[in-house]
């Protein structure tokens, strides 16, 4: 039951946990502890709300090989039942009552966690292969303390892609946007209101990806999207003009509205220098007089740019995340067939 008057942010609660409780528990075990994981909590996105559905102070704990059996069993004797209020042990729908002191070894979290190795032995379909959301459970929350002084490391060198992998991956957005761009038009041009409506609506989510991956941030899955992007620094000028795009009525306020986000994320594009200058205003579709960004321009630019050859091999259908939205992708479990997936999919 919910604790309105008590609410605690779960980052500030989990570290007052490990603070208070967890670490006189271990003694001169050397260890690293952190809240990571899945959870609004670890995104900064909890509120009372969160509290009403499997809350209550957790922790990852990771020791050295071999002492995880022995820090399991000490943590499962001494764990208070409640900490400030709140249930130490607690389940939800089919997860059974227990504490949420996760212990592991470094390698077996990135193991469970994500089904990678450490980051150094990574290959592009390993990334590729990899939902964004796990990335960001891995890279966002926050390390309370790293005595075994692995965790960081990790978590830096998977807080972003290779350079190669990025700008496959801003090709392969790009490539989404161009074949869909014209489509605006082409639909209330035969008078299907809603489809023109439902095309701008699909734009618009792949226009704030294609912002996330600019600004060189792992988007998180569709219930914080939202949220995320507007911590984002090209939502103070891309944000207004997407919300115009979905409250139009018409085609033509409509197709106003997008080409001035085009145009903000294309000058936000050239601003990184990643690749050659690509003029950044909207033209007409061809002979149709429908006005696009003209996308493709933007993906030869980021191809051009990639040295790997086996990047430069694939066909543009992207990673995980851009060629399924599907919600359960984003498990480890998924991430495992996908790598099998991808391998047979882009012949790699």
């Amino acid at each position: 039951m919910s604790k309105m008057h008590d609410f605690v942010p779960g980052l500030e609660l989990s570290r007052r946990f490990y603070v208070d409780v967890v670490a006189g528990l271990l003694g001169d075990t050397r260890h690293s502890a952190a809240r990571l994981g899945e959870g609004s909590d670890v995104l900064g996105f909890d509120s009372v709300r969160s509290t009403d559905h499997g809350w209550g102070p957790r922790l990852q704990l990771l020791v050295e090989p071999g002492e995880t059996d022995g820090v399991a069993a000490v943590l499962d004797r001494e764990l208070p039942d409640t900490f400030l209020g709140w249930p130490v042990r607690f389940g939800w729908d089919d997860v059974a009552v227990s504490h949420h002191v996760d212990v592991d070894t470094v390698d077996g979290w990135l193991d469970r966690r994500l089904g990678l190795g450490r980051p150094a032995d990574l290959g592009p379909i390993d990334w590729l292969a990899t939902p964004q959301q796990l990335l960001l459970e891995a890279t966002a929350g926050e390390v309370f303390h790293d005595g075994l002084g692995e965790l960081n490391p990790v978590r830096d060198a998977l807080a972003w892609y290779p350079d190669d992998v990025w700008l496959w991956l801003l090709a392969c957005q790009w490539q989404r946007i161009g074949q869909e761009e014209a489509f605006v038009g082409r639909t209330a041009e035969v008078g299907d209101e809603l489809g023109s409506r439902l095309v701008a609506g699909r734009l618009a989510r792949d226009l704030i990806r294609l912002c996330f991956l600019l600004e060189r941030r792992y988007a998180p899955y569709t219930k914080w999207l939202g949220s995320a992007f507007a911590q984002l620094e090209a939502s103070a000028s891309v944000g207004p003009a997407l919300e115009r795009a979905l409250d139009a009525r018409e085609f033509e306020p409509r197709e106003r509205a997008l080409a001035e986000a085009y145009e903000a994320i294309a000058i936000r594009h050239n601003r990184l220098g990643l690749t050659k200058h690509v003029d950044p205003t909207v033209r007409p579709f061809y002979d149709r007089p429908f006005f696009v960004i003209g996308a493709t321009r933007f993906v030869d630019a980021c191809l051009a740019r990639i040295d790997d050859d086996l990047l430069r091999s694939l066909p543009l259908v992207g990673g995980i995340d851009q060629f399924s939205d599907s919600t359960d992708i984003a498990t480890v479990q998924a991430a495992r067939a996908a790598r099998v997936f991808l391998d047979q999919l882009l012949g790699a």
